[in-house]
């Protein structure tokens, strides 16, 4: 059990409180305390380094020699501090180490308000309200800078060998290249573990979405250490399936089936679309390939001269979407849709619409990369009934699912 304070010790420090100004104010309790302990700790850290108490012989020429003053950024406000010296200038404090301005904890919670979208004005009116100190936006973008290295890494890290499901998508952005504001795509790659774990593979950028970039996207998954993926769920886009199956030939390319409806009924009038999709649904919902061509051609029959290319265009489509009708209920429902990675997506809008537009790439990756850390930490939970969609991967791609 962790040592209580005293309770005499608490008297008095607290023997002069009338109210809460004199415990969390400019010149309160918290704030005084915070500066009086970092400063004991500091000269208790410079006694483990010298070896004797103050006051006691010197055993190795190295001896204390004053301290040296600082302002310490913490949630208490400005705290000035003074830091201990050692005469051979060998001590390396840990607490608060050489250098360090800001507490720990103090940078987490700049990097916690920029990933929530708050801009860096933002960020500075709500520390001066809420912890009444001044941060410039030179040390806002010197903290959040220091993610940077992280995305690097991030991107670069090792992946699992198999990954049943994985969902690519891209999301448009507006960057400033070379003087001028441009939309960029921001390509995301989203898979679920074989233990059903949601997980944010890598994020690119680029300044059109085709699938010649999405080959490179794919290929450096591969590079990472990916060596199957079950089923890949995308949109539509023209040559995204060769351009899977050129790395990945085993891997089931799936069009996302609600991508399909809105391509297909674009151009169907506002006032005939419930009906239309109410009636393709037949066709989606069918137990069997087989019960879903027939559907279609129910369909076709009832909406074909009036739209043709509704019917025409899952016609085109189809061999990217009777996979679907292989699976189970279970499997179905997860990659029926890209609502994983639309789910992000959206999110990732939120975070960056109190944005007109990034100063470069790295801007807009740095964002992007705190808003995924941000939202992983919510997945905890598997898709529904994972165990039974396990299941049928490992009688569709026997001999592919690890043990």
């Amino acid at each position: 059990m962790k040592n209580k304070i005293r309770k005499e010790l608490l008297d008095e420090l607290l023997a002069d409180y009338r109210g809460p100004e004199d415990m969390t104010g400019p010149e309160g309790l918290l704030k005084r305390l915070t500066g009086a302990l970092v400063e004991r700790a500091l000269a208790a850290e410079l006694t483990e380094h010298l070896g004797h108490e103050p006051g006691e012989p010197v055993l190795n020429g190295n001896a204390r020699n004053g301290t040296t003053p600082k302002t310490l950024t913490t949630e208490q406000g400005d705290v000035a501090i003074e830091t201990p010296r050692d005469r051979n200038g060998t001590f390396e404090p840990q607490l608060v180490k050489k250098h360090q301005r800001r507490f720990t904890g103090f940078d987490d919670k700049i990097l916690s308000m920029y990933a929530r979208g708050m801009t860096v004005r933002d960020i500075q009116s709500h520390l001066s309200e809420m912890y009444g100190t001044e941060i410039s936006p030179t040390l806002i973008s010197t903290v959040t800078d220091a993610v940077v290295d992280e995305v690097a890494k991030w991107q670069a890290r090792p992946l699992e060998a198999v990954w049943p499901i994985v969902y690519l998508d891209a999301i448009v952005m507006k960057v400033r290249d070379q003087g001028v504001v441009q939309n960029k795509h921001i390509y995301l790659a989203l898979g679920i573990s074989v233990e059903g774990k949601k997980e944010v593979l890598g994020l690119w950028i680029e300044p059109n979405e085709g699938a010649k970039f999405w080959l490179k996207v794919v290929t450096e998954l591969k590079n990472r250490g990916v060596r199957d993926l079950f089923v890949v769920c995308c949109d539509g886009l023209k040559g995204f399936p060769e351009a899977i199956e050129a790395v990945f030939p085993k891997a089931i390319v799936q069009t996302c089936i609600v991508h399909l409806i809105r391509s297909s009924t674009r151009f169907v009038a506002w006032t005939n679309r419930k009906a239309l999709i109410g009636d393709l649904r037949s066709v989606y919902a069918a137990q069997t390939e087989e019960a879903a061509v027939v559907a279609l051609g129910e369909f076709e029959k009832r909406w074909g001269e009036r739209y043709p290319m509704v019917a025409q265009s899952w016609r085109s489509n189809w061999e990217r979407v009777r996979p679907f009708f292989a699976f189970g209920h279970e499997v179905r429902k997860i990659i029926y849709t890209t609502n994983a990675i639309e789910s992000l997506n959206f999110t990732l809008r939120k975070v960056t619409k109190a944005r007109g537009h990034f100063p470069n790439d790295e801007a807009a990756l740095k964002l992007v990369y705190l808003g995924i850390r941000n939202m992983e930490k919510k997945w905890t939970r598997q898709p529904k009934c994972w165990n039974l969609a396990l299941n049928q991967f490992g009688i569709m791609f026997e001999g592919r699912l690890p043990a």
